[in-house]
């Protein structure tokens, strides 16, 4: 392991508190939600949805903040930017990311301002997770949360597609990843969600195109939506050609890691088939933490992939969007790290 650097990953995105609770699919049609999507909705909704949920299962979340989170698991040093409100959640959401040996010091909004964000996990029995997000804190993530040390000593900052959405959190995302450029640092962002690639799509291109986004993490419904189309091989020749390095994830088939053909090409790394699929909250996060963390550490692009993969298999088996299981000691046991 090397020392050239404080963190080995940090993430920036929105600080949120996960209520997960199980449903049915029929749940989701009477409220007219479509499986899979993540909608952003307002204080009323959150609080009409809550009281319609079943039984429910608090854990912190956030998608950057997950990924974070399981580098920690995976013995790793990390660093989280998000905005919290210094009420309950929020205290419970800093404590969580602290526990856990991440720095975590963005000032948090004072109690009785703007709540801390909370997302509604509605799981289907196929394991397939509908959210329903109020942002709350989070819109208020701007650059005078960037700390540009922080940024700086971070081989990798690491920002989600979601931080589209809230409009200062755009300047925050330019302000670090110029920050890590200037300090040869790489900048990777994920897609997080089609409907997200279908509300910003060529602003994302943009930011790949430009240079401004080193690695670029998606899964194949993202990656087809970024290029409209639905042909895969299609898509990943088409970022093949924008982006130095790109990993899509490809459910129980493992991935794909694409870069230049000089340097590898188009390659699959498969990956071990869950025995039993609860929830998929978390999954995409958990592989961007074994891939950045892998390379982050100078490990090969399909090994680093393959940490990926088995990071996404262990929270696949569980409700929650964290590891419940130690992933350096997995990684271990598989001749990975």
């Amino acid at each position: 392991m090397t020392d050239r650097f404080d963190h080995h990953v940090l993430g920036i995105g929105n600080a949120i508190v996960d209520v997960l609770s199980l449903t049915e699919d029929d749940f989701l049609l009477r409220e007219g939600l479509a499986k899979g999507s993540m909608n952003l909705i307002d204080t009323e909704r959150a609080e009409e949805l809550y009281a319609l949920m079943g039984a429910a299962t608090e854990a912190s979340g956030g998608s950057a903040g997950n990924t974070v989170a399981a580098i920690g698991s995976l013995g790793g040093k990390g660093a989280f930017f998000g905005k919290v409100c210094d009420d309950t959640l929020g205290q419970f959401y800093r404590h969580d990311m602290r526990a856990l040996g991440m720095t975590f010091d963005t000032e948090p909004l004072p109690n009785g301002g703007t709540p801390t964000a909370r997302s509604m996990i509605l799981i289907t029995p196929d394991g397939e997770r509908t959210m329903n997000t109020f942002l709350g804190a989070c819109v208020e993530l701007g650059p005078d949360d960037i700390d540009e040390q922080v940024v700086a000593n971070s081989a990798i900052a690491y920002f989600e597609g979601y931080l589209w959405d809230p409009p200062m959190a755009k300047d925050a995302f330019r302000k670090a990843a110029d920050i890590s450029h200037a300090h040869e640092r790489k900048v990777s962002i994920t897609l997080s969600d089609s409907f997200c690639v279908d509300r910003w799509r060529e602003e994302f291109l943009g930011l790949i195109k430009d240079g401004t986004v080193d690695i670029l993490l998606a899964n194949e419904a993202e990656i087809k939506a970024l290029y409209q189309t639905s042909d895969l091989d299609t898509a990943l020749k088409l970022i093949q050609k924008d982006c130095p390095l790109t990993a899509v994830t490809h459910g129980e088939q493992g991935c794909f890691v694409i870069s230049p053909d000089s340097l590898g090409g188009i390659v699959s790394v498969p990956t071990t088939p869950v025995e039993r699929l609860i929830d998929t909250t978390g999954a995409g996060d958990m592989f961007a933490a074994g891939f950045l963390y892998g390379h982050a550490l100078g490990l090969p692009n399909e090994t680093a992939a393959s940490i990926g993969n088995l990071a996404a298999g262990e929270v696949l088996g569980h409700i929650g969007p964290r590891p419940q299981r130690n992933l350096y000691q997995l990684a271990q046991q598989a001749g990975l790290l």
